[in-house]
């Protein structure tokens, strides 16, 4: 990782929510944003790393049966599984990227905001991972905000850019905007799925 743990340590250590993502409107515009991009109502299993405070993940868990989420950051891994609680398909572990990558197949992958806290070799590398770790109808939903990060080696257009270089998947879904960068990618063409989801 090319931004050190206690950058987030730091950011943990007096505020449960340092981005304001129950707070601002621009963060709860962003999650529906991201939601409404999914083409599926229900996901067998999904993956989310650097899920922090777990707001985007309690609504990721409302549609699948498994949601793994992982963070660095102990303190934010409390505080995602104390908002996750009463989501039993949700489970919260800390790792980090790219040495942490889970086993199993996922049908979804959401790489939101983590790209630029890599180093583009990491960052490459956790591409991999993920290609390789996709169901065969599976699908890659990536945002990241679009401004320099203080410290970080990459800017969300040079993560996204890499992206669009090394997966070899359909792109189904590009949503820009002045602040952020929102893509979907999927390993087979894809259009909204009308079927509704039997569980």
């Amino acid at each position: 990782m090319s931004v050190s743990p206690q950058y987030f340590e730091q950011l943990f250590e007096h505020d449960e929510d340092p981005w304001a993502f129950r707070t601002r409107w621009y963060e709860q515009r962003k999650r529906d944003l991201t939601l409404a991009c999914l083409p599926r109502q229900y996901y067998t299993r999904i993956f989310e790393p650097a899920c922090a405070n777990g707001e985007l993940s309690a609504a990721l868990a409302e549609r699948t049966e498994a949601l793994l989420c992982q963070d660095l950051n102990a303190r934010a891994v409390d505080l995602a599984r104390q908002r996750l609680a009463a989501l039993p398909q949700a489970s919260v572990v800390q790792g980090h990227l790219p040495g942490d990558w889970p086993g199993g197949a996922f049908d979804l992958i959401v790489l939101s905001e983590i790209g630029y806290y890599l180093a583009p070799c990491q960052w490459l590398q956790v591409i991999e991972q993920a290609v390789a770790s996709l169901a065969p109808d599976g699908a890659l939903l990536a945002c990241h905000w679009l401004h320099p990060i203080d410290g970080c080696a990459q800017d969300g257009r040079q993560v996204h850019a890499l992206l669009e270089q090394r997966l070899p998947l359909y792109r189904a879904v590009r949503h820009e905007e002045a602040d952020f960068l929102l893509e979907l990618w999927c390993c087979q063409p894809c259009a909204v799925d009308l079927q509704e989801p039997c569980r």
